[in-house]
Order: C-alpha cells, then sequence, then structure tokens
C-alpha cells in the first residue's frame, strides 16, 4: 500500500506491507488524513532511523475488516480514528502510557491502518471526509482547553491570538456555539476576515496594541498556542482573577513574566494537551448537535504529502490542510 512515512532521516512517499487486524484489532480504509503541526515537527525526533515509520495522527475511513474478539464494530462502518492513545477517561493529566498515534505507532498517512477498535467512533453523519478526516486532534484539543480547562460558559469573552489554525477555527466555532464572545488576532487581513465568517466578535492585528484596541473589552479566558511571543501581552487584556490556558508554544518554550503582578492579579494558569476519549466522544456530540463543521482550508492528495507539508509549514492556511488518501 502507498504510505507517507520517516526514513533515513527523510520523509518520504513509500510502498509499505498492508496491516491485518490482530486480536482486537480492526483493519480501516482511510479516505482523508488531516495534517497537524505535530506532524511537521516528528522527523527531528526520530532521526535517521533506517526503519520506516508511517507518520499521522488524524484521519477517517471505511472499515474493511476486523480481528478476533471485535464485537461493536462492523465492516463498511464509516469511523474517525482516535489519535489519543491509551487515555480513557477524563483526567487532570494524561495518565502514564499516554501516546498520540504517528510514533511511536504507524499512523494514518496510508490506504489502510490496523487499529484498536477501542480507537475509533462512528464518523459524523452531517460531515464530509475531508470534514472528518481532520476532526480529532485539533478539535478534541479544542475542546479540552475550552470547557475542562477553560470552564468556558454562556456570558463569558474569549480572546485567542492567532486566529489561522485548526485548534483556532474550532475554539471560535465552539464558543460561539455556546453564546461567548470571540476576540481573535491575527496579522493576516484575510485570515481575520475568515474567524469573522465562522462567528468572531472582534478581530484585532496581532501587531496593534492590544490593551487599547480592547478597552471596555473583559476577557475572561484567555487560550494561547503562541507562547513566549504572546503570553506576556494577553495577561495585559487579560481581567483580574481571568484564566489563561496554554496548549502550544509555537514561538518559544521558555516565557518571563512578573510573579509579583500575577499573583497580585490572581490570574489561573493552565496546561492542556489533547483530550481523553470521554472529551472526544463529549466534543462529537457538541458538532452533532450545533451541526459543526470544521474549516478545511486545502486538500492535498496524498502523492503530493510533501507539499502539502511545506503548505502548512508556511502557516498561510485557515483551518485544517487534509490529505486524500483514497477516493
Amino acid at each position: 500500500m502507498k504510505a507517507f512515512v520517516m526514513e533515513a532521516g527523510q520523509y518520504k512517499l513509500k510502498d509499505m506491507p498492508e496491516p491485518t487486524a490482530q486480536q482486537g484489532e480492526v483493519v480501516v480504509n482511510i479516505r482523508d488524513a488531516g495534517i497537524n503541526r505535530r506532524d511537521l515537527g516528528l522527523l527531528k525526533r526520530y532521526g535517521n532511523n533506517p526503519e520506516a515509520l508511517i507518520i499521522g495522527s488524524d484521519g477517517a475511513g471505511v472499515v474493511e475488516s476486523l480481528g478476533e474478539g471485535v464485537t461493536d464494530v462492523e465492516v463498511g462502518d464509516e469511523v474517525i480514528i482516535n489519535p489519543g492513545l491509551r487515555w480513557a477517561h477524563n483526567s487532570d493529566a494524561p495518565p502514564e502510557g499516554f501516546d498520540i498515534l504517528g510514533m511511536p505507532d504507524h499512523g494514518t498517512f496510508a490506504e489502510k491502518i490496523a487499529i484498536s477498535a477501542d480507537q475509533l467512533e462512528k464518523k459524523p453523519k452531517h460531515l464530509s471526509w475531508p470534514e472528518a478526516g481532520g476532526l480529532a486532534l485539533p478539535a478534541l484539543t479544542g475542546y479540552r482547553a475550552l470547557f475542562t480547562k477553560g470552564q468556558l460558559k454562556k456570558g463569558d469573552t474569549l480572546f485567542i491570538p492567532g486566529a489561522g489554525s485548526g485548534v483556532a477555527t474550532f475554539l471560535i466555532q465552539f464558543a460561539k456555539n455556546i453564546g461567548a464572545t470571540v476576540i481573535v488576532t491575527s496579522r493576516s487581513e484575510d485570515k481575520l476576515a475568515h474567524a469573522k465568517e465562522i462567528g468572531a466578535d472582534i478581530a484585532i492585528s496581532t501587531d496593534s496594541d492590544w490593551v487599547k484596541e480592547l478597552e471596555g473589552q473583559t476577557i475572561d479566558l484567555v487560550i494561547d498556542s503562541v507562547g513566549g511571543a504572546t503570553f506576556n501581552r494577553s495577561l495585559e487584556v487579560l481581567k483580574k482573577g481571568g484564566r489563561i490556558v496554554i496548549f502550544g508554544a509555537t514561538t518559544a518554550d521558555t516565557v518571563d513574566f512578573n510573579l509579583r503582578s500575577f499573583f497580585y492579579g490572581q490570574y489561573q494558569l493552565f496546561g492542556s494537551t489533547m483530550g481523553s476519549r470521554e472529551e472526544l466522544r463529549d466534543m462529537i456530540q457538541h458538532i452533532e448537535q450545533y451541526d459543526t463543521h470544521p474549516v478545511v482550508d486545502r486538500v492535498f492528495p496524498l502523492d503530493e504529502a510533501q507539499e502539502a507539508f511545506d503548505y502548512l509549514a508556511q502557516g498561510k492556511q485557515f483551518g485544517k490542510v487534509i490529505l486524500r488518501v483514497s477516493e
């Protein structure tokens, strides 16, 4: 089968052996698979390992075959794959043994994948294949950050530095679904316009004076994945006693901030990453209840996986970048 792999320090398209379903597993024919920023950095971690590893965390497809002991999945089922391994129930932090699909396990950028039946959820009927293929990782990440950690509720105001990532688009949609006010930033006028199209109430330039632009606004929650470039600026606009949730650090992992100002302001800081199967199921119920459609920026054929990676690395997308694996 055709697959996009890491091998000997390179990303490459390669023929790989077709998988077979072992005890408790199923084989899924992948239709579409979402690329995440995580995928762009895996090569540095994998190094020059000569063994080919199929990458990819997100995917949706059709069940082809069942291993022994599988009773709650049927051949022909349309499914999405839960990329969070060994994290069943909502908890304050991931349990020991938690991993994300696509390293060290073979991932979704292939025509087929063998995976535990417990990692499958029924594809929401209202979603297209590209929408379903890029759903789980970013939507689950956003759902946990927004609701489990951030405790956003109707009438709150949410501030999101950076408007174009897959997670950010879900944050905007989920927050608007429950009646919150959403403020976003971007350096791109196109991204600011797109953010308003999907529900953002206020969209301002990243390079503007946030304190001045947001005068009169009471921001209850900040969700930030930018890191060093925005952390202190976000604190400046967050209300006293407000909450800030961090789920990524695309600019810098290390941040200096004034502890005295922080504790006098009685701010609350939370870390978040991915989420449990329980939260994934809650997220799926949410998008079904509100008829939410993921934002898909572009769909590339699997043969153009490297071009898709290069496109995502440029950061020009608004929403998800998807690989069409099979028709």
